[in-house]
């Protein structure tokens, strides 16, 4: 009855984790004529949050530990497989919380307005007609 129980909380509480992973639904995307005027490199700081690689594979080493075994075994099983899974998870996340390198791009509307994005080190050039798709954090500069 425990090991049911214990599988299926692992199991719903991993579908939530990685559910928090997927990207929100957008809607139409905002696009910007303009022209570059300044790009300026720079690096980018990961966004993934702290911990949660350690958490959801603490979470999968407690549900495999759950599988083996029985008594004591079992309850050590799943302390091992909790541990395990945690420092793996970590290690994980670790690969992906590398800094990149960027370029912050000043474009300039056809408006007249000064735009200025950050994104992944691409192959603009000052003087370049582009497009700016989207807003905010979620602006990206493109060529026309």
């Amino acid at each position: 009855m425990f090991k049911k129980i214990s599988t299926a909380v692992v199991a719903f509480m991993m579908v939530v984790g990685l559910s928090a992973c997927t990207p929100a639904p957008t809607g139409p995307v905002e696009i910007r004529k303009g022209v570059v005027e300044q790009i300026t490199a720079t690096t980018i700081k990961s966004n993934h949050d702290t911990g949660v690689g350690a958490v959801i594979g603490g979470l999968g080493g407690l549900g495999v530990g759950a599988l083996i075994g029985s008594g004591t075994g079992k309850a050590v099983a799943m302390v091992l497989g909790a541990i395990g899974g945690a420092v793996a998870g970590n290690e994980i996340q670790k690969h992906y919380d590398k800094p990149v390198e960027g370029q912050q791009i000043f474009v300039r509307t056809s408006n007249g307005v000064l735009v200025t994005v950050t994104q992944p080190t691409g192959n603009l050039r000052v003087g370049e007609r582009v497009y700016i798709e989207g807003a905010g954090t979620e602006a990206r500069v493109v060529p026309q």
